[in-house]
């Protein structure tokens, strides 16, 4: 079964027995990355009748959902660019990862259907620098052999928010490309040279969808349910990979959670099968909360996740966390709010 047909046929109907009346209509608040949305919705309507909380996420983009929590206008944000040790002191927030995501390269090219073409980091990184601006130049044309590629001018995409999925497609770019890092650099927004902005994970996945000649980046999720086409991407061991779980969990394993703030980095990672654009996605906690009661209730629902959610987050192709850095986040809790 390919990777579209095993999340559209995915079925989310797990029944879980509901836990006393006092958990009954709990409500929480989140703000944020639009990376990780369809599974954070997922968890939000499988828990509603496991425990009774009643999750309010929305998709605003991390930049949105950092100020948010920073503000305590939500109960947690969520962001796809960790903050360091000093911004989450300075904030009173505490971080954890909830699951892993791939991003992928979408494009709409009449005749080239879904991972056909073959694309690197440096050529990425050329299209968004704006020195590579047609389908047909010589540099893709040598590593499509027989690919019928159109001389059609590229339209790139990319996020007009202040974005996590920017901020780790940039840190991709940046790795593979001395030019992107000196010229652009790596950020939640960034001024991109050349292209179209849109907001959120879906403008960018409608824009492509709508424009030909388009390509854009996106949480491998949107292009699945979207029915975008992705593509193979050259990984740092010199093989070109396709976007599948087998590809993902093979860079996920890599992953080194020791850091301060659990901000692993599994962006170009080695392995002959590994996927290069391989991130975590993080929640924000206030330390200092203003209602303990919604704070214990925000932990509640993500322990109740880690218990019961990984095979939803499999389902829609995220990459759930090992059980210990599911114990090791527990931990941290107990840490910060002894309990």
């Amino acid at each position: 079964m390919d990777r579209r047909s095993f999340l559209l046929g995915a079925s989310a109907a797990l029944t879980f027995p509901a836990l006393g009346a006092q958990a009954q209509g709990a409500q929480i608040t989140g703000a944020g990355a639009t990376f990780p949305n369809p599974i954070y919705q997922k968890w939000a309507e499988a828990a509603r009748g496991a425990i009774g909380v009643q999750v309010n996420y929305q998709s605003v983009g991390s930049g949105a959902g950092i100020n948010q929590i920073r503000n305590r206008t939500v109960d947690f944000g969520a962001t796809d660019a960790p903050l360091n040790a000093q911004q989450l002191t300075e904030g009173n927030l505490l971080q954890f990862p909830t699951v892993m995501g791939s991003l992928v390269a979408i494009v709409n090219i009449p005749g080239i259907t879904d991972d056909q073409l073959r694309l690197t980091g440096p050529i990425l990184a050329d299209i968004y620098l704006g020195k590579i601006t047609r389908w047909n130049d010589p540099a893709i044309v040598a590593i499509n052999p027989g690919l019928p590629l159109p001389n059609l001018a590229i339209a790139p995409a990319y996020r007009a928010d202040g974005s996590g999925t920017t901020f780790v497609w940039v840190s991709y770019l940046a790795a593979v490309s001395q030019e992107w890092k000196e010229k652009v650099g790596v950020g939640t927004s960034v001024r991109f040279p050349a292209g179209t902005g849109a907001r959120g994970n879906e403008g960018v996945a409608g824009t492509v969808r709508n424009v030909r000649g388009a390509i854009g980046y996106v949480e491998n999720a949107y292009a699945i349910t979207n029915k975008l086409v992705s593509t193979q991407i050259r990984n740092k061991a010199g093989n070109f990979v396709k976007p599948d779980h087998k590809s993902f969990i093979a860079a996920a394993s890599a992953a080194d959670w020791s850091v301060p703030g659990f901000a692993a980095n599994v962006i170009d990672q080695a392995g002959p099968e590994s996927w290069p654009i391989v991130a975590p996605t993080f929640i924000l906690l206030p330390t200092n909360p203003t209602d303990a009661a919604r704070n214990a209730n925000v932990r509640r629902f993500f322990d109740w996740c880690f218990a019961n959610g990984s095979q939803l987050a499999a389902d829609l192709e995220y990459i759930p966390l090992p059980e210990s850095v599911h114990n090791a986040i527990r931990a941290s809790w107990r840490q910060s709010f002894g309990a």
